[in-house]
Formats: C-alpha cells, structure tokens, sequence
C-alpha cells in the first residue's frame, strides 16, 4: 500500500456530510476533510469508528435527495479521524 507521500489519487479539500453505518456504531453522521477518486478523510474521534480494515456503509447528506450507499473500508486512523477507501462493487 503507497505511504502518505505515494498516493494514487489527488486529495481535495471538500466539506460535506457522510452517514457512516456499521453494526458497531449504529449511525453516525460526520463530516468530511478531503476526498480523492480513491477515498474520503473523515473528521470524528477515532474512539467512534472500527478498527482498520473494517468495511463500512456510507452515504453523502444534503447533496442530493437520493445518494448511493457506498460500502467503504477504514484504512488509516489519526487523531483527528480516519481515511476511508472507497471499496469498488466487486472488493
């Protein structure tokens, strides 16, 4: 996996809000940092979200009426909140 200075994707600061869903945390709603084709940076107390490598559901709030769920994996965890992977259909 590419280090923090070997990312596949450009990062863009973009400030929206994701319904985060998994069985351990019920639903949460947060809001992002940045997002990149491959991903989204999420600001939150890692205390509220599992463990790296766990596959989440989340889904953008207020941008459109009816956004798609996307299943999402925790990938990196700061003190300030965590990288999620976008997880294609077939991962």
């Amino acid at each position: 996996m590419p280090g923090p200075d070997q990312r596949r994707h450009i990062r863009t600061p973009f400030s929206c809000r994701i319904k985060i869903t998994h069985e351990s945390v019920g639903e949460l709603l947060v809001k992002t940092r940045d997002i990149s084709d491959g991903g989204v940076f999420v600001v939150l107390n890692p205390d509220q979200i599992p463990p790296v490598g766990t596959v989440l559901q989340g889904q953008v709030q207020g941008l459109m009426e009816d956004a798609p769920v996307l299943s999402m994996q925790v990938v990196r965890v700061e003190a300030g909140g965590v990288g999620l992977r976008f997880l294609d259909q077939d991962d």
